[in-house]
């Protein structure tokens, strides 16, 4: 048997596939059409595994979670995954609609949005998910009212950041800048020609002679938009940025000097689903933590925040990334 993880209910599995009518075979079939469609990775979907899933024998992994989800039009807590968080909504009754605006639609993103919560009192949570919400609906109509947006998505490794970017991207049109894709090229050939390994992410090397040129190439490729008032997702760990308040003073000073807005969210997450999704999309550069994972995660602060006003998204036990799969179904083809 597997581990047993708290809130699994591997029975809720069975029941709703024969709710819905499908034998095993077809639960398969259709749970890789979801994943093709909605372009998250394909699970292989054989109905050995399945019924492994539904014996609880196997706790489904990320994709197949995300994929169950997408297929009935469930949460997590819903489908017997895990317990609800408090507060989390675990209900999405929606359907879609060949109305790209629709009143359903609207409720969909503000759902969504509503995890971007205040991290600080003094942090304009509202103000943010407006933007957001404004930049949606006007992305085909012309233009958006609202200040030019610089929003950094910072937190940990396999917190869910890139994912949670390019959903608001998705919504909204602004471009996303990820730290990894812009800069991975140049990192790996400096670390070789300085005789380490490409993938290091962990040395004293790295973290005193390429991390600082790693940030300051997306530094500087956000500050081109910046300067053209091009509304942004910018995405990186920012773990030591977003603790500096000088670092940010010195951001947020050149992002208003050119009538920019700068607004922080940071990702908050649970050791174990970081680990499960690093493991999950096997990049070289995570090597070193998957092999040395306890040090690692000792590094790990999980109550660390930024020392300026921000906004949290809580995706412990993948909660939010969950919920942003269910909007992004309900939209279809609006996307």
């Amino acid at each position: 048997m597997a581990k047993r993880r708290a809130g699994w209910r591997p029975d809720r599995l069975r029941e709703m596939r024969e709710a819905h009518g499908l034998t095993l075979e077809r639960a398969g079939e259709r749970l890789r059409e979801v994943a093709r469609a909605t372009g998250i990775a394909e699970p292989a979907a054989n109905f050995q595994t399945l019924w492994q899933h539904e014996q609880g024998e196997v706790y489904p992994g990320p994709q197949y979670r995300r994929a169950y989800c997408l297929l009935y039009r469930a949460t997590e807590p819903e489908l017997g995954f895990r317990n609800a968080l408090p507060d989390e909504a675990t209900l999405m009754k929606l359907t879609p609609s060949s109305e790209p605006y629709n009143g359903a639609h609207v409720l969909a993103v503000e759902r969504a949005l509503s995890q971007i919560a205040p991290g600080t009192t003094d942090s304009d949570g509202q103000g943010v998910q407006q933007r957001i919400i404004d930049a949606w609906k006007r992305r085909h109509t012309g233009g958006d009212p609202n200040r030019p947006t610089l929003l950094m998505v910072g937190g940990y490794a396999g917190s869910g950041k890139s994912e949670f970017s390019r959903f608001i991207s998705q919504l909204t049109g602004w471009p996303v800048l990820d730290k990894d894709p812009i800069t991975r090229p140049l990192v790996e050939r400096l670390l070789v020609e300085m005789g380490s390994d490409p993938h290091d992410r962990h040395s004293a090397l790295y973290r005193e002679q390429v991390r600082p040129l790693e940030y300051q190439c997306l530094l500087e490729t956000a500050y081109a938009n910046v300067d053209c008032s091009i509304s942004t997702v910018l995405t990186a760990p920012f773990v030591s940025e977003v603790t500096d308040v000088r670092w940010m003073r010195r951001l947020t000073n050149r992002c208003e000097a050119r009538g920019v807005s700068v607004a922080v969210v940071w990702i908050q997450c649970d050791l174990e689903t970081m680990h499960e999704y690093i493991s999950f999309r096997s990049a070289a550069r995570d090597s070193w933590k998957l092999q040395n994972w306890d040090d690692y995660a000792a590094t790990i602060d999980s109550e660390l925040r930024p020392a300026v006003p921000h906004l949290i998204v809580d995706n412990r036990l993948g909660a939010a990334i969950s919920l942003t799969d269910q909007v992004r179904q309900v939209f279809g083809t609006v996307f």
